[in-house]
Parts: structure tokens; C-alpha cells; sequence
């Protein structure tokens, strides 16, 4: 079977943006691309592939988490595939509860209980962390579990609020009228780049353009930084696009 990316992205039901996403950050690379135009192609292995990535979305794992675990030599599909419906069963369960208080709502009762997420949070965090541990030892997340052992509670506060101090700056050079390839916003992009490598990891050129690009591909990470202003996400990406040019 052969299909081009249009073909693709619409039985998967996502977007060919995020199917390109995707390549350019080395998560789901195609089958194979024709060299004479340039098209890519997909095959049932693509289709095995972005359904392992779907399941950890639906999991709320991140794309960076994902790469990390299932790029891994020793990684173990079928061990993750029964974890994962531990964890969607308790998911569904958590709907029905919620199903079942919307009716009972209609009839004049109140049932709080049925919005509590703890189990599954608990769960999910734990089977992340244990992914993880079992998958996901890139150089990277070996430098960030080096650097990051001996950070307290408050460290990771301070070091996590200046992070948004960071993002907060790009969302006051965006408002001002600043484009993303100004001198400000390279400045900020480079000030990024070096906080990153400073607290958490060393952010080489070619992770601080992958930072740049899930920043808008990723709901949770553009939600929160949009949060500093409409726009700030897809700002910072354009001037560390600009930056690692």
C-alpha cells in the first residue's frame, strides 16, 4: 500500500502540517519520497507508526516524550500498547462518572465526585515516568536528569518562573510591534536558548529549532505560552526559525 501525504493525513485524521511536523522533527519520517518531485509516500508501517504516537497523544504525552520513548532501540510496543489501555480505560471510566452526573444534573441532583481526576493523573505520571526510565535515555533527558537531581521544589519554581519571564519578554517585543527577525527578538531567541542549556539541558541549534517548531504544533505548549499574549507562540517560533538560519 501507497499513499501520498494528503491520502495519509485524512484516514489518520490529522492535518498535513502535522504530518510534515512530524518528518521535520523525526517522528514519523515517510516511507519513502520521490526524488523527481519531491512527494512523500506512506506505507502500513507509517500507519503502525503514527498510531503508537496517537495513543501516547491521547495520553497527554508530550511530542518531545514520545520521540524519546518510542525512538529507542529497546523499546517494547507491546508492553506500552496494555499500560496504555490501563490507563484509557481509567479515562473512560472518569467520562461515564462525568455522563452519569450530567443526568442525574438534569434531574435536580448534584454529584461532584465524578470530576476528580486524581487516579488517572496519577497513573498517567507515573507510567510517563516509568516510559521514561525504561525508553527514554537520549543524551538529552541524561543531561536534564543530571542537571536537574539535586533541584528542590523551590528550584524548580525559580527555575520555571524564569523560563515565563523569558516567553513573557518575547510577548511584550511581539505587542510592541517587534518582527520576529529583529535585533530584540534574536536577542530574546538567543537569551532562550542559553537559559535552556543553563537549567535544563544543552540546547544545540538543531533542539532549540525543534523547541521552536512544537511550540505551535503542540496544543498544551502554544496554549500556555499564548497565554502571555495571542500570537506569542507562533512569534517565537518565526525568530527561532530566523535565529538557526
Amino acid at each position: 500500500m501507497k499513499m501520498y501525504i494528503k491520502e495519509f493525513a485524512k484516514l489518520c485524521g490529522v492535518s498535513v502540517r502535522t504530518i510534515h511536523y512530524y518528518d521535520e522533527i523525526g517522528l514519523l519520517k515517510p516511507a519513502f519520497v520521490d526524488e523527481q518531485n519531491g512527494y512523500r509516500f506512506y506505507d502500513e508501517k507509517s500507519l503502525e507508526r503514527i498510531q503508537e504516537i496517537l495513543f501516547f497523544k491521547e495520553l497527554d504525552f508530550s511530542l518531545k516524550s514520545i520521540s524519546e520513548i518510542i525512538s529507542s532501540p529497546d523499546y517494547d510496543k507491546q508492553k506500552a500498547l496494555k499500560e496504555q489501555r490501563k490507563l484509557l480505560i481509567l479515562k473512560k471510566e472518569r467520562l461515564q462518572r462525568i455522563i452519569d452526573a450530567l443526568d442525574n444534573a438534569a434531574k435536580g441532583n448534584i454529584t461532584m465526585n465524578a470530576f476528580d481526576n486524581n487516579e488517572f493523573d496519577t497513573a498517567r505520571k507515573q507510567y510517563e515516568a516509568e516510559a521514561k526510565e525504561r525508553w527514554g535515555k537520549t543524551d538529552a533527558y541524561k543531561e536534564h536528569e543530571q542537571k536537574t537531581a539535586s533541584y528542590s521544589k523551590d528550584k524548580w519554581q525559580q527555575v520555571n518562573d524564569g523560563l515565563n519571564a523569558i516567553l513573557a519578554q518575547f510577548a511584550v517585543c511581539l505587542q510592541s510591534g517587534q518582527t520576529p527577525d529583529s535585533d530584540e527578538a534574536q536577542s530574546l531567541v538567543k537569551k532562550l536558548q542559553s537559559y535552556i542549556t543553563e537549567n535544563y539541558y544543552t540546547c544545540s541549534a538543531k533542539i532549540l529549532k525543534g523547541l521552536g517548531q512544537m511550540y505551535v504544533a503542540d496544543e498544551r505548549f502554544k496554549k500556555n505560552i499564548d497565554k502571555h499574549a495571542v500570537g506569542t507562540a507562533q512569534f517565537i517560533s518565526k525568530a527561532i526559525d530566523f535565529y538557526c538560519k
